[in-house]
């Protein structure tokens, strides 16, 4: 084996900013789940300064020689690919001064801060001068990073999230979307209008009994308490590093239908976590292949295994044992129906499948408005109210169930929402093709067994991490790169044929 120095010295320093960025992430899982609010200033602080140490120890003058050098290594294999994503990395990286660094991560935590006041209180003026000054400087990052990686501001801050993703096929399956759900919308509440509401189950259902029940659903898919926890925050999220898988969900006692759905959400996010490749752990090859394939893996076992006729026949047997209930209210068919309702509603965490991408679609014109400075963060609200009419024909009473509703623009991810649907088609995709390639798979699901198909994940997307790109890892699955086919079959099948 040729000597590789140069890539040796990369690999090192690779892995001391992958303990920074785990450092990091558990610090933003305690700011989500227990820190005191009086602690968001030293938190603040924390944050910021891992993260002006991860942007230099990142853009020293020595990694653009060590970059170069390790270029002419002669590397295969998935060092090769590790290679490619360092310099991806540095590209991102350098792009940006330190100062900007620490102001984006002081603007974040300060902005978030006073998100979860504005929703408490439904009242936006209170985040309101935060977050412009949060998209000022996103907007900075966002023209820097164009600049040095050759795209428009809107690319730039989606390759942080979806390398290599493009505005052009987004707006194209969007635009699919968008002329097909309507109609079909229109056909699935007129179908659901006559057979008649579902049954709903009987509360209360007390936290500590749906927390008994999330954990033996998270055991069935297969998660690990061994290398991981289940929490609960104000926005359900996945968080961590590989060998300490952090979950977390939100319960209602009025009902728990949404509590364990955000469960096994968070539970897909968790097994992809784990599932990458220990060898490569600690190097940027070995993390996720960006967020449309983290959420399809999320999407995978929420929407596609665990709303399917099988785990739900499962789940109602359980549900009934932990609340001791009975009645037609916990039969299989009527949990179906519920876990398969539609409806024009507020709240895209709790939206259903057909909806969901509308949340979506809005989310993405409203914030690429922002960046380009065509709509001000001010009217926000009113152009957030605007689109719900147009697209869901609802309109929110209020900021909560508004433009407050998420936290992600509040904390700073611009360029993140598009990866939820893109996500969502990515999921049906890999699904079906999960099904042709082991078709006793759904049989299985209806008896608790998800090994089969964690295991045909394991293969062929867990396993691959970050070694290729999305449409690669798509195309080798399934046959075919991203389309919003598979998605809109799906759709058909479940709210028009079952």
């Amino acid at each position: 084996m040729s000597a590789t120095p140069a890539t040796d010295a990369l690999e090192a320093r690779f892995r001391r900013l992958s303990a920074l960025s785990g450092a990091s992430g558990m610090l933003g899982w305690d700011q989500h789940v227990l820190m005191p609010s009086g602690g968001a200033e030293a938190r603040a602080e924390q944050l910021a300064t891992l993260s002006v140490l991860r942007h230099e120890l990142l853009t020293a003058p020595e990694v653009a020689d060590a970059l170069e050098a390790a270029w002419a290594e002669s590397l295969t294999g998935w060092r090769a690919a590790n290679l490619a994503e360092m310099r991806r990395a540095h590209a991102h990286a350098t792009a940006l001064s330190s100062a900007l660094v620490d102001a984006l991560s002081r603007a974040g935590s300060r902005c978030e801060a006073l998100w979860r006041e504005a929703r408490a209180k439904a009242d936006f003026s209170i985040v309101r001068d935060a977050m412009a000054e949060q998209i000022r400087l996103i907007r900075e990052e966002a023209d820097a990073k164009a600049a040095a990686l050759g795209t428009t501001p809107y690319e730039a801050l989606l390759d942080g999230y979806e390398p290599g993703g493009s505005v052009a096929k987004i707006e194209a399956l969007f635009a699919e979307l968008e002329a097909e759900l309507p109609p079909l919308l229109d056909a699935v509440l007129e179908r659901q209008a006559r057979h008649g509401e579902p049954v709903p189950p009987e509360g209360p259902f007390p936290v500590a009994t749906q927390r008994i029940l999330s954990r033996r659903v998270m055991e069935t898919l297969g998660f690990d308490f061994n290398h991981g926890r289940l929490d609960e925050t104000l926005h359900p999220f996945c968080g961590g590093v590989p060998d300490d898988v952090r979950v977390t969900t939100r319960y209602d006692e009025t009902g728990f239908i949404n509590g364990i759905m955000g469960v096994i959400h968070e539970t897909g996010h968790a097994l992809y976590e784990r599932g990458l490749p220990a060898d490569w752990r600690n190097q940027p090859v070995g993390e996720s292949r960006g967020m449309v394939m983290h959420e399809s893996q999320s999407l995978l076992m929420e929407m596609q295994a665990c709303r399917s006729p099988a785990f739900l026949g499962l789940l109602s047997g359980w549900a009934r044992t932990a609340f001791g209930a009975e009645g037609p209210a916990w039969e299989p068919e009527n949990l179906r129906r519920i876990y398969t309702r539609v409806a024009r509603s507020f709240i895209r965490v709790e939206a259903d499948e057909v909806t969901y991408p509308l949340h979506v679609i809005l989310r993405t014109r409203l914030e690429r408005a922002m960046l380009s400075g065509d709509l001000e963060v001010s009217g926000l609200p009113d152009a957030w109210n605007d689109g719900m009419r147009d697209l869901l024909g609802v309109t929110p009473p209020d900021d909560a169930r508004g433009c407050l509703q998420d936290i992600h623009w509040y904390d700073g991810a611009v360029g993140y929402f598009p990866t939820y649907t893109l996500g969502a088609m990515a999921a049906a995709q890999l699904f079906q093709a999960a099904v042709r390639a082991e078709p006793g798979i759904p049989e299985a699901i209806g008896r608790g067994d998800f090994a089969p198909l964690v295991g045909w994940l394991r293969e062929n997307v867990h396993g691959v991490a970050s070694s290729t790109g999305t449409e690669a890892i798509l195309k080798a699955a399934t046959g075919a790169e991203l389309s919003a086919a598979p998605f809109l079959a799906h759709l058909k099948t479940r709210y028009l044929e079952a």
